[in-house]
């Protein structure tokens, strides 16, 4: 079944899901039976080591079938959608858009990499007038203040150039790379002179920076600092004065680095958002959010006109919070042996999700409507009424809160210096005391959709060895089961507010850390029984148990434990697949 639109359309998979509902039934039957041995045989052993033994296999059998019902809301109702960015009206007004690119330390984040993701964001395809890019900059470090500086000057040469010939790969490190090759076969000797000429700016902006980098002093982070530091880089308001050439408006370009001190939390990437949000609020104020990670750069200039296609729709504007793109890595090797693309998470997982009512917020790539951070669909004016016991005393952040309903993006009105310092103020570390910052999305009513085109709108770099995948994945993990055992638990405070399915997708990403116990238990118990000559399972139906209990988490245990390696490895084209189920065994959430 497919519904469609003037600017997209969307295909739901109604025989996947019900081929996934017949399975999940007989599954749940067989799990059922399962669990029923256990919980009749449990306080029926003969002596206390089996005992013991028995009920830790009972407890992870039951986290094993808990973690499965969860994920069989995935499965509910899968959807697929699309754009027609050509359907957009050539006479529309395109809404505003602010883009946030957050970055901490410019030694683990390389600077010209987070360069890279500023310059591909001022090469949108978008009117640049309606368009501002904001890098917060947790480290505070003069290498960071001085490139962004730098990357402005190469980007008026470059942006122009990308737009004249229609390039679709504006990340300029990705550009003269292997990856935009097909970009580059059949231009003309022109064109290649211009390329040259380009490329040339490229390795100078490239090379001052990686000078400056060189001395430590330049690349040091400081944890304690002294009061916050705004600089406006250009101010797209005063393009229709100062350029008279469409082609060479640019942006606007700000660069801000929040107060930090030890006795005040800075709550890291959510923290810098945050005053990135108070920030462009009395700067730019537009309706529009881009969230970008530091090292994910805009791979398709059309992103943003792709996401208008569904905030721009009257039949679903109104109740639309964000449009989310996949996260897509280039960096990856081919069999991808740690699961750096997460393929569950983004080619199924997201897709039955936004046939319930949106996928949730993967942390980058995303288009978000900035009333949807204050208010429900329904009641978007219920936060004003108290607005300084929520957002705090700047009566220009109140202001721009006001006028966000009719979208005000130039904020004419101020001189530029006394923005700057409002917006200093905006970046203390001590602005959010006594406020009640904090947000809800899909509990509140809001909807939001998932959007996997052929083209990569985004390309980010991941983790490629062992040790930054499991830290990552620890602290994922740590957070995430605080989550489920809060208040704030999707199973609780979720099911009163959200749909039950959807709650269940939510349950199933904050209690998926409790897997590491369920296969921990799993990894030890049964091999120490067969060393000891215990029984977990009758003889007569033991060839089905093992294949039961491994069917609990959709047979990855025994996909991986009981196919030889040898078979696995001459697999080629089932290599990533089997690498994705190895190492993501509690690795779903991207």
């Amino acid at each position: 079944m497919e519904v469609e639109s003037a600017l997209h359309s969307c295909k739901v998979h109604q025989s996947r899901a019900i081929t996934s509902r017949v399975h999940g039934f007989f599954h749940l039957t067989a799990v059922s039976f399962l669990l029923y041995y256990r919980l009749t045989n449990l306080f029926h052993q003969n002596n206390t080591l089996l005992s013991f033994a028995w009920a830790f296999i009972t407890v992870s059998e039951f986290i094993l079938a808990f973690i499965w019902a969860l994920t069989q809301a995935f499965r509910w109702l899968p959807v697929t959608r699309s754009v027609s960015v050509e359907n957009i009206p050539s006479d529309v007004s395109l809404p505003g858009i602010d883009v946030f690119v957050c970055t901490a330390d410019p030694k683990k984040e390389p600077t010209v990499e987070v360069m890279n993701t500023v310059i591909s964001a001022l090469a949108l395809d978008y009117p640049p007038e309606k368009l501002s890019v904001y890098l917060s900059d947790d480290g505070g470090s003069y290498i960071s203040l001085y490139a962004i500086k730098e990357a402005f000057e190469f980007a008026k040469s470059w942006t122009p150039f990308c737009k004249n010939n229609g390039l679709k790969t504006r990340c300029p490190e990705a550009y003269f790379s292997m990856l935009a090759d097909d970009e580059r076969l059949f231009w003309s000797d022109e064109f290649k002179v211009q390329e040259e000429e380009i490329k040339s700016k490229y390795e100078n902006f490239k090379s001052n920076v990686e000078k400056v980098g060189e001395k430590d002093e330049n690349n040091c982070v400081a944890m304690d600092r002294p009061p916050s530091f705004v600089e406006i880089i250009h101010d797209n308001r005063k393009d229709n004065i100062e350029y008279k050439d469409e082609q060479t408006k640019m942006p606007g370009l700000v660069y801000v680095s929040r107060e930090r001190r030890p006795s005040f939390p800075h709550r890291f990437k959510a923290g810098a958002l945050n005053t990135l949000l108070r920030v462009s609020g009395i700067i730019s104020n537009a309706p529009y959010i881009l969230v970008l990670d530091c090292d994910m750069f805009c791979n398709d200039p059309n992103s943003a006109k792709q996401a208008m296609c569904f905030h721009l729709d009257p039949q679903m504007s109104h109740n639309l919070a964000f449009v989310q793109y996949p996260q897509v890595f280039y960096n990856v090797s081919k069999n991808d042996i740690y699961d750096g693309q997460s393929r569950s998470a983004y080619k199924t997982k997201w897709q039955g999700m936004d046939g319930l009512r949106g996928p949730l917020l993967s942390g980058t790539g995303f288009y978000m409507k900035r009333n949807a951070l204050f208010g429900s669909p329904n009641q978007e004016d219920k936060y004003l009424a108290e607005p300084e016991k929520n957002f705090g005393t700047s009566g220009k952040l109140i202001e721009s809160l006001e006028s966000n309903k009719e979208q005000d993006v130039t904020r004419q009105g101020d001189s530029s210096d006394s923005i700057v310092e409002e917006a200093k103020r905006l970046a203390s570390c001590s602005y959010e005391e006594t406020t009640k910052w904090g947000y809800l999305l899909h509990c509140k009513g809001w909807k939001s959709v998932y959007l996997y085109p052929k083209r990569p709108c985004f390309l980010g770099c991941t983790t490629i060895d062992m040790k930054d995948a499991m830290v990552q994945l620890m602290k994922w993990s740590s957070e995430l089961i605080k989550i489920a055992l809060s208040k704030f638990s999707p199973l609780t405070y979720g099911m009163s507010r959200m749909s039950f399915f959807q709650s269940m997708c939510y349950g199933y990403f904050t209690f998926q850390p409790l897997l590491s116990v369920a296969l921990l238990l799993y990894g030890i118990v049964p091999p120490l029984c067969l060393l000891s000559g215990t029984t977990l399972y009758p003889k007569l139906i033991a060839f089905i148990a093992i294949n039961v209990r491994f069917q609990v988490h959709g047979s990855r245990c025994f996909q991986l434990c009981i196919f030889p390696p040898f078979f696995i490895m001459h697999m080629k084209s089932f290599q990533p697949v089997a690498h994705s189920e190895q190492f993501g065994m509690n690795k779903e959430f991207g």
